[in-house]
């Protein structure tokens, strides 16, 4: 017999290794009448998933930049009053004001700017981890 004889049809599922018929064995549809395998199309859910990844490393990005801002700001505060003069000491719970003199020298005061006629840079409240934080913007 020759090797023409011996090939099956291009829709005969024949294992010529083993000289057996496997179409039950495919995990697919083998015959001639079955439906079309198609690769599902996966690009809306991709491009669905990348703008909800992007929207959310975005908001996160917005979130921590301020978030850093502030930090940076409260500690633009603190070392201004640490830098400051004065000459008692602060009480966790209690408001005071930063003032500057016209030499430039800042001093901190428990004397209320509406008290007084000093050039006010801010009140400030001392917080319970004693991290200075501004009450009044001037």
């Amino acid at each position: 017999m020759s090797i023409a004889e011996k090939k099956k049809p291009d829709n005969v599922v024949f294992n010529v290794a083993n000289q057996t018929y496997e179409a039950a064995l495919k995990p697919y549809a083998t015959n001639v009448g079955a439906p079309v395998i198609t690769a599902t199309d996966t690009l809306a859910w991709k491009n669905r998933s990348i703008n909800k990844v992007n929207h959310k490393v975005q908001t996160k990005y917005l979130e921590l930049k301020a978030e850093y801002e502030k930090m940076m700001e409260e500690f633009e505060y603190n070392n201004l009053i640490f830098s400051a003069k004065f000459s008692f000491e602060p009480i966790i719970g209690e408001t005071y004001h930063l003032y500057k003199r016209g030499n430039g020298e800042s001093f901190l005061s428990i004397i209320e700017p509406d008290q007084c006629s000093f050039n006010a840079l801010g009140s400030f409240y001392l917080n319970s981890d004693q991290i200075w934080e501004k009450t009044v913007q001037l």
